[in-house]
């Protein structure tokens, strides 16, 4: 069975590129127009993975995203001409797995969009978890001491690729690689996600400091 591409874009040039390559390539593509009609279409219809204009006419891309998160862990990329990092930090904060700047090759597109779903699919077998981590591959989630930890799944994959080594240092390109984000060439990318994972294992167990910085080569798990 294909998998089900929802395209979001309000300029029909851009989305009949985006159409065609993707069907080229075996993709099943619905395609709406406005943030509403992607919020509506998802309440019945399942998709693998949802490509988003930030700029819609009714609505910012951004909010749609939170939207969706709301309720599901589709994977999420946003397209946009906005080029500004703190506009692409945003993005990832909220939810997203990868950003793609206009203008943009469609065959660009569908690479990035076949690298996010490889990587979203369940492996055959759970990764050793260091003590306190509990992994479910199925349902792209990750028990910390007993509590279910709220990721992104941005942040699954880089916390399940920490913990099934702890102690290791993984460098940035290796956490952004685990996580199928094609564009790691902002340290500040990876600093939020690794910030937002600190924040909700500490939730968990308030000052216990688990994931090491170390400076110039990456990150690594510190277990108690």
């Amino acid at each position: 069975m294909p998998a089900r591409i929802l395209l979001v874009e309000d300029d029909l040039p851009i989305a009949d590129n985006v159409i065609l390559g993707l069907e080229r390539d075996g993709f099943a593509c619905a395609h709406v127009m406005l943030g509403a009609a992607c919020l509506e279409f998802l309440q019945t219809n399942p998709v693998d993975l949802v490509i988003l204009d930030v700029g819609l006419p009714d609505s910012n891309g951004f909010d749609v995203c939170k939207a969706i998160r709301r309720t599901s862990n589709v994977p999420i990329v946003f397209l946009t001409a906005r080029a500004d990092e703190i506009d692409r930090i945003v993005g990832l904060e909220i939810g997203a797995d990868d950003y793609v700047l206009k203008p943009f090759s469609p065959r660009e597109l569908v690479v990035r969009v076949k690298t996010i779903l490889r990587r979203s699919k369940p492996a055959l077998s759970n990764p050793p978890a260091g003590g306190g981590f509990q992994i479910d591959e199925a349902r792209a989630c990750i028990v910390f001491a007993g509590v279910p930890l709220n990721l992104t799944r941005a942040e699954f994959f880089m916390l399940r690729t920490l913990a099934s080594a702890p102690q290791k240092v993984f460098s940035r390109q290796a956490l952004m690689d685990a996580a199928g984000l094609a564009d790691a060439s902002l340290e500040r990318v990876i600093d939020t996600h690794i910030k937002s994972i600190r924040a909700k294992l500490a939730a968990v167990s308030p000052g216990l400091e688990l994931i090491r910085t170390h400076r110039g080569f990456g990150y690594s798990l510190n277990l108690p």
